[in-house]
């Protein structure tokens, strides 16, 4: 019995195999949300957001292709919650055009983070380059205890 799957292969049928290709599990087959998904709501979950911490700061990147810097907004809540904001506008449509296949979203698409305490907000810088926005928070300086003997008497 191999247990490498057969891609190219034929169907496998060992019911005993876990890598029988017989049933494709899909977790999220069952997995419905209260409302279809529009343009809109498709727009904000297909934006990725990757955050990574530095000793320096958090950075943030998120995928926003083909977008100006004039169509993406980045604020500051409440000091302490990062939003990322923007849209991305529908193509124009001409009559004479005939579309076959449109996977590109639209729409609008909003991302909040809830910053940590170390986090200097009043710092925040942000750029796009090659369809990637990059926001940087830099961290607060870690202020060291003042650490003061005291004398044991007796």
């Amino acid at each position: 019995m191999s247990l490498i799957p057969s891609f190219f292969g034929g169907r496998r049928s060992n019911v005993f195999d876990p890598f029988s290709s017989l049933y494709l599990w899909d977790p999220f087959k069952d997995f419905s949300l209260s409302t279809p998904l529009s343009a809109e709501n498709s727009a904000f979950l297909n934006t990725r957001v990757d955050w990574k911490e530095t000793p320096e700061a958090h950075v943030f990147k998120a995928d926003v292709p083909g977008l100006k810097k004039e169509h993406v907004k980045v604020e500051i809540e409440d000091d302490n919650i990062l939003q990322i904001s923007g849209e991305r506008n529908v193509e124009k449509e001409d009559k004479n055009d005939k579309w076959h296949h449109v996977e590109r979203s639209s729409g609008k698409f909003l991302r909040r983070f809830r910053l940590p305490e170390n986090a200097e907000v009043d710092q925040v810088k942000a750029s796009i380059e090659n369809g990637v926005l990059t926001v940087t928070v830099p961290k607060q300086e870690v202020k060291k205890p003042d650490v003061k003997a005291v004398q044991i008497s007796g």
